[in-house]
């Protein structure tokens, strides 16, 4: 039997992931994290899932060692790999900001001065998101606690993701920009997306279906989606 092989994230995705995936009758074997098992069978449903770390998912389907991912639409941005983003699982919905000190003057990204300093873990998607307004500004890349920062003079600003805006609030950070939002997607490998595509949008469907009847919004008819939000991802291809 050949798998139709799933990539999904460690962490705080996988359960509501897998409840999703379960409930859409996409696999019924059972997945934890509380093992040292990666790979986990499910025959019946002709899949296969391997549980790797979130920022890895993308490089797992571009290489073709999974047909279809879930990941974070900012790791997928940041990662930049080639892969075709089929939908949005509304799921870990959270939010790119910019955040300056409560005591700053600046209100808005166009009051920042040249060259000033932005801490961040996401620098391409910061440094995409200040060109496109052309502003200029040194992006500072870290991997720890955004918030010491401009607490200590490192940097003038902050872009992170949010969900509830608590940390910063605590952190007497203000926001004065909103970048981008950012929820869990299905992601597929674009030679897989090709060779197996209709078992590919058999998946994507199930998934639609059941995100539509979870908000009682019930969507008739008309083509997936997923396809509509494929077909430009995967033109220059055709």
């Amino acid at each position: 039997m050949e798998f139709l092989t799933f990539a999904l994230p460690k962490g705080r995705l996988l359960q509501p992931v897998v409840e999703l995936f379960r409930d859409a009758g996409v696999f019924t074997c059972e997945i934890s994290e509380d093992t040292r098992k990666l790979v986990f069978d499910d025959p019946d449903h002709g899949s296969r899932v391997l549980l790797v770390k979130a920022t890895d998912v993308p490089t797992y389907v571009q290489y073709g060692s999974a047909d279809l991912g879930v990941s974070g639409k900012d790791v997928i941005d940041e990662s930049r790999k080639d892969v075709c983003e089929l939908l949005d699982l509304r799921i870990g919905r959270c939010r790119f900001i910019v955040a300056v000190p409560e005591t700053s003057h600046v209100s808005s990204v166009q009051e920042l001065s040249c060259n000033s300093r932005i801490a961040t873990k996401y620098p391409w998607i910061a440094e995409n998101y200040f060109r496109s307004m052309g502003i200029q500004v040194e992006v500072v890349t870290l991997s720890g606690s955004l918030e010491l920062a401009p607490a200590v003079g490192l940097a003038d600003a902050i872009v992170d993701i949010t969900e509830t805006g608590r940390t910063l609030s605590e952190n007497c950070l203000k926001i004065i920009a909103e970048v981008q939002p950012s929820s869990a997607r299905l992601i597929a490998n674009r030679v897989s997306y090709r060779s197996r595509r209709n078992d590919i949008l058999d998946v994507a469907r199930r998934l639609e279906e059941r995100l539509a009847g979870r908000i009682e919004s019930g969507r008739g008819g008309g083509e997936c989606a997923c396809e509509a939000a494929d077909r430009q991802s995967i033109a220059s291809d055709d």
